[in-house]
């Protein structure tokens, strides 16, 4: 859900009392302008419409409150992965491609929860809730690269998936941080989010041995001997047969 909707139902919550619903709003709208480090905690409560000392009823300083943002929005990005996920339906290839879309658009959708998450500097091992949160987001990915990594040829070692799942979530923050964070505005880009999320992983998993044509061997013999024309059109996705 968009900030600038929960804004306005925090905005009428607050005159029954909702000051720490409307503390939370107030800091999504700084950072969405300024930024994570370009507000204090004086002027959220000033955004908020209350005095600079009522914060401090729910949030011991401004990086509690930050921390508050951010555990929203591992929770957020967790049921929006877990929902592209959908346990590895219908098969663990096109879930996977899912999971990738899922992330690029919520970082696109909600660049304010986005930029309190990843680029406060907020120290998240020390922030118990903060921490689970966002480690329940990471263990979507790490599911689907447990299925990837159950794909590996026969005879190829099977790469292990915490790996595969670190280096699949840092190129998703790597590219959602490009395209959502104004470089895109700078500069004309050759292809979309999506498209270089996926050439990206491409590459990573060939270099791992994965099979990157999606065509059973059959398929490619049948090619092999058809007359020249026109190559068909393969299914979407680069990451071998589905299972």
């Amino acid at each position: 859900m968009s900030w600038r909707k929960e804004q306005r139902r925090a905005e009428r919550g607050y005159h029954h009392g909702n000051l720490k619903e409307a503390l939370l709003q107030a800091a999504l709208g700084l950072i969405a302008e300024k930024g994570p480090a370009g507000f204090t905690f004086a002027d959220a409560a000033r955004s908020a419409g209350v005095s600079p000392a009522a914060p401090y009823r729910h949030f011991r300083d401004r990086d509690e409150l930050l921390s508050s943002i951010a555990q929203r929005g591992f929770e957020q990005l967790e049921e929006a992965l877990t929902q592209a996920w959908d346990d590895g339906r219908p098969d663990t290839v096109t879930a996977f491609e899912r999971v990738g879309k899922a992330y690029l658009a919520f970082a696109r959708a909600e660049p304010a929860f986005y930029s309190a998450m990843f680029e406060s500097g907020l120290p998240v091992d020390l922030n118990p809730a903060l921490l689970a949160a966002s480690e329940r987001a990471f263990g979507i990915i790490r599911a689907a690269a447990e299925r990837l990594a159950a794909l590996a040829p026969p005879g190829m070692p099977r790469p292990p998936a915490l790996m595969m799942a670190l280096h699949i979530w840092s190129m998703s923050h790597g590219v959602a941080s490009l395209f959502a964070r104004g470089d895109a505005a700078r500069r004309k880009l050759p292809m979309s989010a999506e498209d270089l999320l996926e050439a990206e992983v491409l590459i990573y998993l060939r270099g791992l041995g994965f099979p990157t044509d999606r065509r059973p061997p059959a398929q490619n013999n049948q090619a092999d001997q058809k007359p020249p024309g026109p190559p068909p059109v393969p299914p979407s996705g680069p990451w071998g047969t589905p299972k």
